[in-house]
């Protein structure tokens, strides 16, 4: 088991956070944790890492209690920049966590090559972008090969450059055996590297397959969106109207078929956008909007 967490409830005077939450994860994947701002996120991350203790409930990490000191030989949680020292160099906060480690000077220089960062590696951290900062937190986690990596928003800040770099990094730990839980409020990037879900609502945990939900969706323009819509619905296609277009979302959108249609009823097509709705679809139907997401 790399990762059981079992009945755990927390609460801020009256209020509960969190409620009774368990999950497991027995094998490497990536596990997205999905939530609107406040629903949290980051207390369920700290009392895993033991930096928050749970009101009841227990964590159990490589089949070892959390509390366990010498699992952080072996995991790794990556958090906000409030924990970097703004006098202190790159090189310094990697320097420290190795010294501690006992991790080598040689694999310092090689974490810091694989992220990108060695030509600011020796400049003081006050004078890190928010990106470079994201960067020196990823490397800080990386430092000890983790067979656990727990991230809080590590794509925040991240130029899309950045982003699609840290994303492949991620995607390439995780076939050599790396177990990473991220939390994240861009759906879209989620989408790219993991189909396993946990959404955080109301302190409860919904658990989520991705793929069972995917579906092709299209956005169409017509000349006369009503009789589009009839045609359609005729032939049992499921269509409604939003902002005067057409929008139908199904699994294996027969297109053609639909091209046929209003050809025949001479409808014309001005416009049509294809979309796969995955995590940002499913999140919007149980949260209802997306605009809070963290």
């Amino acid at each position: 088991m790399i990762l059981s967490v079992n009945q755990v409830h927390k609460s801020y005077g009256k209020e509960k956070v969190l409620k009774d939450i368990s999950f497991e994860i027995e094998k490497p994947q990536i596990v997205a944790l999905v939530g609107p701002n406040g629903s949290g996120k980051s207390t369920l991350l700290n009392i895993i890492t033991n930096l928050l203790t749970a009101d009841r409930g227990d964590v159990m990490i490589l089949n070892r209690s959390n509390k366990d000191p010498k699992i952080f030989r072996e995991i790794s949680f990556m958090q906000d920049n409030s924990v970097l020292y703004d006098y202190l160099t790159g090189y310094d906060h990697l320097q420290f966590i190795g010294d501690i480690q006992k991790i080598s000077k040689q694999r310092i220089y090689e974490t810091a090559e694989r992220i990108g960062m060695t030509h600011y590696l020796n400049k003081k951290v006050g004078n890190y972008s928010l990106g470079m900062k994201q960067h020196l937190l990823l490397a800080m986690a990386l430092l000890n090969k983790p067979k656990l990596l727990i991230l809080d928003e590590p794509l925040n800040g991240l130029d899309p450059t950045s982003a699609i770099k840290v994303r492949n990094l991620l995607i390439n730990l995780y076939e050599n055996g790396t177990t990473i839980v991220l939390s994240s409020h861009q759906l879209a990037e989620i989408d790219l590297i993991t189909s396993h879900i946990l959404f955080l609502k109301n302190g409860k945990i919904i658990k989520e397959h991705i793929p069972h939900y995917e579906r092709i969706g299209y956005q169409l323009s017509v000349d006369n969106v009503q009789h589009a819509k009839t045609a359609l619905e005729g032939i049992k296609i499921p269509v409604k109207i939003e902002n005067n277009k057409l929008l139908l979302y199904m699994k294996g959108a027969p297109i053609n078929e639909i091209f046929q249609l209003f050809n025949q009823k001479e409808i014309e097509i001005l416009d049509i956008e294809k979309k796969m709705l995955g995590s940002e679809d499913r999140y919007q139907k149980i949260f209802g909007k997306k605009d809070d997401v963290s």
